[in-house]
């Protein structure tokens, strides 16, 4: 089961939902993130691909007009922020993708991955479109390791020593992203989402995996409700971004 309950590292902003306390958020009413992944049988993105386009597109969701000021899914987002950071990946292909990209939100591409983010739902009200699509069946491979980091882009450093299932890591990639973007001032917001919101996911080195957790930067701390106990799963490094690839 992909569904998560994290929380980050306090950060700079003032506005950042994460320095809210632990009681205050879950005595607020709790709402989740959805995510859909295409998998079609016959052509499944690569992992990467997947955790990276996933990352994006919970940035694209929050920088989208619809989701501040007075946008028609402010509120929902504010409710969601309110409360326990939640977000939940599942699965669709042919004609479960086809229903899902018919309700509003937003479909991410990447190299040949494909994410619809929708805006955020009650724990307990998921469109039934999406609350019929499976949460399992994201097993997804590279069909060759991932090379580098590429130059002048944020890094999502995952864990190298837990093993997850692609929608777990996709949902704690979104985390390490959402976390990178309450660090930053308006003026880094809006020149990363210029770019494109590029981004690297990749596995730190076993070596240096404890001092990127106590470097200052954004951890993701799951919960351990899934999959995995809890304790930390991503560290954010934020390399301002040069390019628009």
């Amino acid at each position: 089961m992909t569904s998560t309950e994290t929380a980050g590292q306090p950060g700079n902003s003032s506005d950042s939902p994460f320095t809210e306390a632990a009681h205050d958020r879950d005595a607020a009413p709790q709402f989740v993130l959805p995510l859909v992944a295409r998998i079609e049988k016959d052509a499944p993105p690569a992992r990467t691909d997947a955790l990276e386009t996933a990352a994006r597109a919970v940035l694209v969701l929050l920088s989208d007009e619809r989701s501040t000021g007075d946008g028609e899914w402010a509120a929902a987002v504010r409710d969601w922020q309110d409360a326990r950071i939640r977000k939940v990946v599942r699965r669709a292909r042919g004609a479960e993708w086809r229903r899902a990209a018919a309700l509003p939100g937003i479909t991410v591409t990447g190299a040949r991955a494909e994410v619809r983010v929708f805006p955020p739902v009650p724990l307990d009200g998921w469109p039934k479109d999406l609350a019929r699509l499976q949460v399992s069946g994201t097993e997804l491979d590279d069909p060759e390791p991932p090379g580098p980091p590429a130059p002048g882009r944020p890094v999502l450093w995952l864990n190298p020593g837990l093993e997850m299932t692609a929608g777990k890591e996709m949902a704690q990639a979104g985390h390490a992203a959402q976390l990178a973007w309450w660090e930053l001032s308006t003026e880094e917001r809006a020149a990363w989402r210029a770019a494109g919101f590029p981004l690297s996911v990749r596995s730190a080195p076993p070596a240096e995996w404890d001092a990127l957790t106590r470097s200052g930067r954004p951890v993701v701390h799951d919960a351990g409700f899934t999959e995995i106990a809890p304790g930390p799963t991503l560290v954010a490094e934020w390399r301002p971004p040069t390019d628009h690839g």
